[in-house]
């Protein structure tokens, strides 16, 4: 009798041992059978890495009868501005990514004119700064320094700086604006911390961009079918801004000589209200 009991129950160890080694077999075959990875959609996306931009009508210059330079703001924790730091992919990236792909080039901040290229190693030192890490050696008590890179965060950029031109075609008989620049503002501190001043990073030329900003969509909240990109944002004029600054004999922004930040926004409603209203005069109704 108690051999029949061990016979069974060695009969069911082996059994169980055969089941798990065939089992095992089935998992290891079944791995990658999937070659491609799963999408998470029911059709495929491909119609904005297939997108061209509408060229600029020609303007010649005898048909620009008014023009006025000006500069405007976009802060992007205004909840319109939002899209412009999504957690898939800030408005940034995109531009650091268009430059490490050969696409565009990004222009010094000695002016607005887009006269100077950076090089690679000045866009390097200007995204990824370097601090100095002093600490002491346990076994000899000497002081040891070294290079701590520290890489650049996206969310360090709150607000953009966008040159545009505001002009009228005679031949069209229409008021229009042209993008020109477009440059991210950083905050600037101090080795202790402390608070420096806030200034453009690096000028990037908005016509050469186009094609790249045409490819890259945005979050659209009325449709998931269909995405915007970062080109109709800004061709349709699809965000919140303020004008900082308009062409002048000193060169001079609106709080070189306004104080108050609400008087600042009057000055800027004021300025836009001006550019309206000479469109308006032009006709007679």
């Amino acid at each position: 009798m108690n051999l029949i009991k061990i016979i069974t129950i060695f009969c069911c160890i082996f059994f169980m041992i055969f089941s798990l080694s065939g089992q095992g077999r089935n998992i290891k075959e079944s791995v990658g059978v999937d070659k491609e990875p799963p999408r998470d959609n029911f059709y495929d996306r491909y119609l904005h890495t297939e997108k061209r931009v509408l060229r600029y009508d020609f303007i010649h210059e005898k048909d620009v009868f008014w023009e006025k330079r000006t500069s405007r703001l976009i802060d992007v924790r205004e909840k319109q501005n939002h899209i412009f730091v999504n957690e898939i992919k800030p408005f940034i990236t995109v531009l650091l990514d268009a430059t490490k792909n050969g696409d565009i080039s990004l222009y010094h901040v000695i002016d607005d004119k887009f006269s100077q290229v950076l090089t690679v190693d000045e866009i390097n030192a200007i995204i990824n700064t370097i601090d100095t890490v002093c600490v002491y050696d346990p076994e000899s008590f000497k002081e040891i320094c070294q290079p701590v890179v520290n890489e650049f965060n996206p969310e360090d950029i709150k607000k953009y700086r966008i040159k545009e031109v505001y002009f009228f075609d005679e031949e069209t008989s229409k008021m229009d604006v042209r993008i020109l620049g477009i440059a991210p503002i950083i905050d600037r501190y101090d080795d202790d911390g402390n608070y420096l001043n806030s200034g453009p990073m690096f000028w990037v030329y908005y016509p050469k961009i186009r094609e790249s900003l045409a490819r890259e969509e945005v979050f659209n909240l009325n449709n998931d079918a269909i995405r915007f990109t970062w080109e109709d944002i800004f061709e349709a004029r699809l965000f919140s801004s303020y004008i900082t600054k308009e062409s002048n004999v000193f060169d001079r922004r609106l709080k070189d000589y306004i104080s108050s930040p609400m008087a600042i926004l009057l000055e800027s409603d004021k300025i836009k209200q001006q550019i309206f209203n000479f469109e308006h005069d032009l006709w007679s109704y």
